[in-house]
């Protein structure tokens, strides 16, 4: 995967879309197997903001049923299998302790009966070849059994819990570039740090106007391009409403987004294998998530009305979701000195109340639903299509939809074949023997390193052992581990720049390898990753001490937020 903007510049696209989170993959994704010629663009690196600041859960949204959303709550439902069975590498069980307290709401008999619509409505999601990924049906056990589990639950009305299942990423910033890398290989051409400024407009009749392309700002060089295409999608997550608002006539968008702050912590494992869903009365439901050896603690839901590029972490932040998980879990006795990492997303859900109406936003709440939006039929803008909100889990339904809404649009009609097709790295066939098999196959090197290798690259793992061999001399050197504190090799950094795109030491640090993801890896690791990014890009000794500045900013919290 090559990044060549110049190129771009010269070709004409079927599709130009814009933002490579998870929406913009898949849509580049979908439109690639029917065929559509596909430009991708994003404006920092791919993944970098909402899809990396999830909570790695890819889920059926128990809690919407309370909402009454069944529609969509069982369309994610049969969305989690698919995940299972396209990427079985980056996607698995996790079974969730959902403690039961006196009657009512959070009684057993009121959770039984949710648990048992979830169940129905997950009729089919067992329907995998795969024993590894199935999902039993819900349990319940006693009050002594769950305090077993968790001794720091609140233990006054505590009844027992229900045990039920949904799913899990092992790496959401890999899943979602394993839509780009398979889109890429399918013939797309995406360019990470392509900021779209502009519009390419045409008059058309009766005052309407029609897009016709884009231009671009190479934020690495500071070129600028202009990209034609057919068609534009706007996917660009939190920031669909501003581009939104770029492309039409007065500035403003027609359609609005709430933005919803959610903070993650970091800390050691609490749970064991177990997820829970915990409830407090200082501020709604959290999650205990076990992840990677860690546990998630997440996450916060708060109206965020700042520059989306300038969200962070405050110190105020962690302390007010430390005093929330402690009140929900009193045994635990969390302090600061606990957290070792921290990272924040912000979801962008649709706003449903008047445009005239700004004191009603509520993100807890809000639909997470999402929504297609033809400016063509609300705005007298043609070439335009906007697709807005959605959840993780049912990103690769949104995209179907989106390209069905495309190719009508092209006249041209081929159905997707999504559903079915296994992920760049999906071809595992069962997961669990697979590893195996690739342990026993490289025997010389540790087994941890294989497991990790395969959790990342899937089907495509020796292709990052390949490179250690692509140039004399490197064999030895890559397929060492970056420090005695870690699994990840310099081989995968080497791929990460020659095959993936990674344009900076964050790139690949925090989204091309497992590295900097449950917080800061050490400098050992950090300066040999740095060291082959600067042999591979050219780096001279001060833009290598800025890419380890910037890095190691991520580390931080912010004061305040702008």
């Amino acid at each position: 995967m090559q990044r060549n903007l110049d190129t771009m510049s010269k070709t004409s696209y079927d599709l130009i879309v814009i933002g490579g989170g998870i929406s913009g993959a898949t849509i580049a994704w979908d439109a690639s197997l029917r065929g559509l010629k596909v430009a991708l663009l994003e404006k920092n690196d791919f993944a970098h903001a909402t899809t990396a600041g999830s909570s790695k859960l890819i889920h059926g949204g128990l809690r919407y049923l309370v909402n009454g959303e069944i529609g969509l709550v069982r369309e994610s439902l049969r969305e989690r299998r698919t995940w299972e069975q396209n990427a079985p590498h980056l996607v698995d069980p996790l079974p969730f302790i959902l403690p039961t307290y006196g009657r009512g709401i959070k009684g057993s008999l009121i959770l039984a009966i949710g648990l048992t619509m979830y169940d129905l409505l997950a009729y089919d999601r067992n329907r995998l070849d795969d024993p590894d990924k199935k999902l039993p049906a819900y349990r319940s056990i006693s009050r002594d059994e769950v305090l077993k589990l968790m001794p720091s639950l609140q233990k006054e009305g505590l009844t027992g819990a229900k045990i039920y299942y949904d799913c899990q990423m092992f790496a959401p910033e890999r899943l979602c570039l394993e839509f780009i890398l398979g889109a890429v290989e399918k013939g797309t051409d995406a360019a990470n740090y392509a900021k779209v400024t502009g519009f390419v407009k045409e008059a058309g009749e009766a005052g309407r106007s029609e897009i016709k392309g884009v231009v671009v700002q190479d934020t690495l060089t500071g070129e600028t391009h202009t990209i034609k295409g057919a068609l534009t999608i706007n996917a660009a997550g939190p920031w669909a409403d501003i581009t939104m608002g770029h492309a039409e006539k007065d500035g403003k968008p027609s359609k609005r987004l709430i933005r919803s702050k959610g903070i993650h912590l970091i800390t050691r494992d609490l749970s064991g294998e177990y997820a829970m869903a915990v409830q407090s009365k200082l501020g709604g439901h959290f999650f205990v998530l076990p992840w990677r050896g860690k546990t998630i603690l997440g996450t916060t839901d708060t109206v965020f009305e700042g520059d989306p590029d300038k969200v962070g972490v405050t110190e105020k932040d962690i302390e007010d979701f430390l005093a929330v998980v402690n009140d929900g879990l009193p045994g635990l006795g969390l302090t600061r000195s606990d957290v070792e990492h921290y990272y924040v997303g912000i979801r962008p859900l649709v706003d449903t109340t008047p445009q005239d109406d700004t004191d009603d936003a509520d993100s807890y709440n809000a639909s997470r639903a999402a929504e297609i939006v033809d400016h063509s039929k609300i705005d007298n803008l043609d070439g335009f299509i906007s697709a807005m909100g959605g959840k993780w889990t049912t990103s690769r339904h949104l995209a179907e939809k989106v390209v069905d809404s495309a190719l009508k649009k092209l006249g041209r009609k081929v159905s997707s074949s999504t559903e079915e097709t296994p992920l760049y790295g999906g071809k595992t066939g069962r997961f669990r023997p697979f590893v195996e098999a690739a342990i026993a196959k490289h025997s010389d090197m540790p087994a941890k390193v294989i497991e990790n290798l395969t959790r990342y690259h899937g089907a495509r793992y020796e292709q990052v052992l390949a490179t250690a061999n692509e140039r004399q001399g490197e064999a030895p050197e890559l397929l060492q581990p970056l420090s005695e504190n870690t699994v990840d090799l310099g081989a995968q950094v080497v791929h990460a720049v020659r095959h993936e795109m990674a344009m900076t030491l964050s790139d690949a640090v925090l989204r091309r390898l497992g590295l900097g993801t449950l917080g800061h890896p050490g400098m050992d690791a950090i300066n040999q990753a740095a060291d082959l990014m600067a042999r591979e890009l050219g780096w001279d000794a001060q833009t290598r001490a800025r890419q380890i500045e910037t890095l190691e900013e991520k580390y931080k919290t912010v004061e305040t937020e702008v």
